[in-house]
């Protein structure tokens, strides 16, 4: 009798934290915050959490800047003419165009989702199960990456455009890379040690992203027994087009804070300070614009007058990230007619101005190549990461919402908002399809490879030195069932891509109506797998 009772009671304190009923005891800044309703802290807290996206996806343009810089990067080469015996001296990319891609743009934009994951690591560090925000993040972003970003990417170019992957094989190259990252990831999980993750495996997990790296870079060079014999058709020189980073770009409305107007003198001065590039017989060489300097490849000759010339420009710059930072109305919304909607806008720069204020304190991407700015936007982003995961874990603790199911919805598709900005500005500006769908392809390899891998190593390496045991994985049943979902759903999704090419000719654009049924598709192959996946975790299923 004594046995039964004590069942009801457990029974009905397991329907009480489900709905929620069950007081939650944590909070975010204030003690207080725990007399408040469930219902008005859970409202908070997803606004909180909604702002905090709204901040990733603010800090992600000023990122993608920075990395386009990085990018542009050059270095000097001095060759001798065997004709004439002149030295002819040329600026060559220090970047090669299939790295930058899996590297600066598919790591940079997967870095919230990697942020997250290690964080939740090292917050359950020397716990024997290990953290489940993490994982359930990542391979929800995984599908958010595939389905809803391909989704946009193909309704983006123009009606009647049509954007095509000019190098097949580094494609088919990454994206069996992509698909054996959730393939292996479901043999640690299922075959090789159910429910656990040793220190190798987690080791080898790490390991095979440089595999990748190397074999994508030989299938770019052509490696001979490392590649496949595939042709690839032209691409630009440069990994964003010469003409996307013109002059309007750069002092115009592509501002990630504002839209505003620079004067002609100060864009003159101030703002055009990338190397241009020619053709000519000798190949593609770089020359300086005349006036300006780039701060990381000033000459030796009157390095004091340049110093303090370059100096004025930086303190100009980031001058004007300030004033950018608090200017609510562009000269283009003052000459809107539709008072609302220029309220409208004036609105939403408010709401804007403490995330643009304090990226405002990012120094400018002109700075050595864009590398200081790239690195403190990684800082940025890996803060905002941290207070996602508090949010989360409040909602989940108010709301009594499984943590998995906000993990493969909510936070999934919020740090994969740079992801998507990424990919669209890509399928916007390049005359090809290769970064676009190259950043969704490896950034799902970088989730598995990197933002599991390096996790896992933290907790596994401290449970082997301190209890030589192995790492147990919470829930890994949902997990297991959430990657053969998806890997079922990207079969579906990549056959849609093969489809488009042979009979379109290219993955994005082409007439409007197939593109939007395209765009349908794969959001009913994310919102299957989003409904199963949570159906799973939650134990209805």
């Amino acid at each position: 009798m004594a046995s039964a009772h004590k069942q009801i009671v457990e029974n009905i304190a397991g329907v009480s934290s489900i709905l929620g009923l069950e007081k939650c005891e944590s909070y975010l800044l204030f003690p207080g915050e725990t007399t408040l309703g469930d219902g008005f802290r859970a409202l908070l807290y997803f606004l909180g959490l909604a702002y905090c996206f709204i901040g990733l996806s603010a800090i992600t343009a000023r990122f993608f800047r920075s990395m386009e810089n990085v990018v542009k990067q050059t270095r000097k080469v001095v060759e001798i003419d065997p004709s004439t015996n002149a030295e002819i001296v040329r600026y060559e990319k220090v970047w090669n165009y299939t790295i930058a891609d899996i590297t600066l743009l598919a790591f940079g934009t997967s870095f919230p989702q990697i942020s997250l994951a290690t964080i939740d690591a090292l917050r359950n560090i020397g716990e024997p199960y290990a953290g489940g925000l993490g994982p359930a993040t990542l391979v929800g972003s995984a599908a958010f990456d595939l389905f809803p970003i391909h989704a946009v990417c193909v309704v983006v170019p123009k009606a009647g455009e049509l954007k095509k992957i000019s190098d097949i094989g580094v494609w088919l190259v990454e994206l069996f890379w992509s698909f054996w990252a959730y393939i292996w990831l479901y043999i640690i999980l299922e075959v090789w040690t159910p429910n656990v993750v040793t220190l190798w495996e987690a080791l080898l997990t790490v390991l095979q992203f440089g595999l990748l790296l190397t074999h994508a870079y030989a299938q770019d060079k052509r490696w001979p027994y490392l590649s496949l014999p595939l042709e690839r058709t032209e691409r630009p020189e440069d990994w964003v087009p010469l003409e996307a980073t013109s002059r309007k770009y750069e002092g115009n409305a592509y501002n990630e804070y504002s839209e505003t107007n620079f004067g002609e003198d100060e864009i003159r001065d101030i703002v055009d300070i990338f190397s241009i590039h020619s053709t000519n017989e000798t190949g593609q060489a770089y020359q300086k614009v005349p006036g300006t300097y780039d701060v990381a490849e000033c000459s030796n000759n009157n390095v004091q007058n340049k110093s303090n010339l370059e100096d004025s420009h930086v303190l100009k710059l980031w001058k004007q990230q300030f004033v950018d930072s608090l200017t609510l109305e562009s000269t283009e919304s003052r000459k809107l007619n539709n008072v609302y909607l220029r309220l409208a806008r004036v609105s939403w720069q408010l709401l804007l101005v403490p995330w643009r204020l304090l990226f405002a304190f990012v120094p400018p991407y002109q700075i050595v190549h864009g590398w200081i700015a790239f690195i403190c936007s990684l800082l940025f982003i890996s803060g905002i990461a941290y207070i996602v995961t508090k949010l989360t874990d409040l909602i989940s603790c108010v709301t009594g919402i499984n943590a998995y199911v906000i993990a493969f919805t909510a936070l999934a598709s919020g740090t994969s908002w740079p992801d998507l900005v990424a990919s669209k500005i890509a399928a916007e500006r390049q005359t090809t399809a290769d970064s676009a769908i190259a950043n969704i392809t490896c950034s799902n390899s970088v989730n598995i490879y990197v933002g599991i891998g390096i996790p896992w190593l933290i907790d596994t390496a401290y449970n082997f030195i301190a209890y030589r045991e192995p790492l147990q994985i919470k829930n890994a049943e949902g997990l297991s069932f959430s990657l053969l979902v998806f890997f079922c759903t990207s079969v579906g999704c990549i056959g849609v891509l093969v489809f488009r090419r042979q009979t379109l000719g290219a993955e994005l654009g082409g007439p409007r109506h197939w593109a939007w049924i395209t765009c349908v598709y794969f959001m009913l192959l994310w919102i299957i797998f989003v409904v199963l996946s949570s159906l799973k975790v939650s134990g209805i299923i």
